[in-house]
């Protein structure tokens, strides 16, 4: 019987996902298929719904309902709880829907565990958006000496506060002054993806040895990722984040740990 998959969300049509599972499908020889799911807030349950008549067999979850879909999960699980944000679906061997955070692994995967001495540098957060969650709880695993964070609507910044309480908010108007002082700068916001708005800010002085990590991925080299590698910062883009989240909601899906190593050659952005 054939295995469906999919990913939930909005303005989906740019996503690499379906590409990344199909590529695992025929190198597992999985009989299964990957789908692109744009719904509004108000059919979140019935795509719940065909999970429990297994219709669906696993489902991603991005942008905007990482928190939104929580209520109508039977459980949450791991960092899910933790992060009160869900970007994996399944049906366990109970009947219950479960909802797990793969996030966390994709950040930890691509950017912490490639870091020196992390548990030493500060570190300034743009966006309080759905993967912040992810990468706060990642870093404060990683016992990162300070985590401040920023975002446009600093109410939403004061919210994520309730569930990270040792975290600073800063205003966002301050974030070029920070910049100066801050060892690791985090923009997890879609400022500079392709095609959209990006930063109005010029961030002309960095502090030396700045490592400055995008969670935007298409462009693979955004504008403030060329500017700060000009003023000799170490960059990332949300490329390997992507496939590694990618790889433990496989696992979870799969019981089968796909191999990544040939993938970006493999992927068409």
């Amino acid at each position: 019987m054939k295995k469906k998959f999919g990913l939930i969300g909005k303005s989906l049509k740019h996503s690499i996902s379906p590409q990344i599972h199909h590529h695992w499908y025929d190198a597992n020889k999985i009989d299964a298929n990957y789908e692109l799911i744009e719904i509004s807030e108000n059919e979140i349950q019935s795509v719940i719904e065909r999970i429990k008549k297994k219709d669906l067999t696993g489902i991603n979850v991005t942008i905007p309902y990482k928190q939104t879909v929580i209520p109508f999960l039977d459980q949450i699980i791991n960092e899910a709880q933790e992060t009160q944000s869900v970007n994996t679906i399944y049906l366990n061997d109970a009947g219950k829907v479960i909802g797990e955070n793969t996030d966390v692994y994709g950040f930890e995967y691509s950017f912490i565990k490639k870091i020196e001495t992390i548990d030493q540098k500060e570190t300034l957060i743009l966006g309080a958006g759905g993967v912040t969650p992810s990468i706060i709880c990642a870093l404060k695993k990683a016992n990162v000496k300070r985590i401040y964070l920023a975002n446009r609507t600093k109410d939403k910044a004061l919210k994520l506060k309730k569930s990270f309480n040792s975290i600073e908010i800063i205003d966002w108007e301050t974030i070029e002054e920070k910049v100066k002082e801050i060892d690791i700068l985090i923009n997890a916001t879609s400022l500079g993806t392709k095609g959209g708005e990006d930063f109005s800010q010029k961030f002309e002085t960095i502090k030396k040895r700045l490592i400055y990590y995008d969670v935007v991925y298409n462009p693979a080299e955004t504008k403030l990722m060329k500017n700060f590698l000009k003023q000799g910062a170490q960059v990332f883009n949300g490329f390997d984040m992507l496939i590694f989240q990618a790889q433990k909601a496989f696992l979870l899906w799969n019981k089968i740990n796909p191999n990544t190593e040939d993938l970006k050659s493999k992927l068409k952005i």
